[in-house]
């Protein structure tokens, strides 16, 4: 993940409240959540969910990592059907939820998605990750190619569920992670912006005060709603017509 923008917005909004990032794995995230060393975690679906909760957020693009002299390298994308003859490296924290691996499988799957990268890197094998951990585990001489049928890796925000709502916090970075704006009423933690002043003038037409900001069900002095627009019934009113000169109307 990359919350640099989550962050700033965060320290924007509740400068008083520090937030401190932990980089873990996918695997370990959940149990952070659930010993109270995080209050909200992004995950890969699907997760055990007990005690926590999880927002899907969005889902992301399945690629697959070849060094750069690769003919898959000289494509915009693949199937894995094109992969049927490729040695398909398969790490122990694999994110992917395969039915069935395309290609060959190697002799041993690596521990972890690193060391993966390190034997596609030596011309062993290929490897299928979401794109986010291709460009974490970037190198000048690899490169990667969307692969059109693999499955797909959703992206969750998690939480512990307590009473089966999150905190007021919780609830303001998942309210800055779906985009709300300061001004949401979602966003509990954000500060009520000033409203400007109203300034008073009596009605032209001699109805009573209206109410500001839309208020409906108010009544003036003669017993109609505010905010309506009013004349004395039975005299001569006037309309303003483009130009800005009054017109008299009987």
């Amino acid at each position: 993940m990359t919350p640099g923008k989550w962050v700033r917005i965060w320290k924007e909004r509740l400068p008083d409240v520090p937030l401190t990032l932990l980089q873990v794995s996918a695997a370990e995230a959940p149990d952070l959540l659930r010993g109270s060393d995080a209050d909200a975690a992004f995950v890969r679906l699907p997760i055990d969910r007990t005690g926590l909760a999880a927002i899907p957020l969005y889902t992301e693009t399945t690629v697959v990592v070849v060094p750069k002299d690769h003919l898959v390298a000289a494509v915009e994308e693949v199937s894995t059907g094109d992969l049927a003859d490729e040695i398909v490296l398969h790490p122990l924290d694999d994110t992917l939820d395969w039915e069935g691996l395309p290609g060959r499988p190697a002799l041993e799957r690596p521990a972890t998605t690193a060391d993966a990268i390190e034997l596609v890197a030596a011309g062993i094998g290929v490897l299928l990750v979401p794109q986010s951990l291709a460009r974490l585990h970037h190198r000048k001489d690899l490169t990667y190619r969307t692969v059109t049928d693999a499955p797909q890796s959703r992206v969750a925000l998690s939480f512990l569920e307590l009473d089966g709502e999150p905190t007021d916090l919780v609830e303001e970075f998942i309210g800055i992670v779906r985009g709300r704006t300061v001004n949401s009423t979602r966003g509990r933690g954000a500060p009520t912006p000033p409203q400007p002043k109203q300034r008073k003038r009596p009605d032209a037409a001699g109805a009573g005060r209206g109410s500001a900001a839309g208020k409906s069900g108010g009544k003036n002095p003669r017993g109609g709603s505010g905010g309506a627009k009013g004349a004395p019934k039975g005299g001569k009113s006037s309309k303003i017509a483009k130009g800005g000169k009054p017109r008299r109307r009987p």
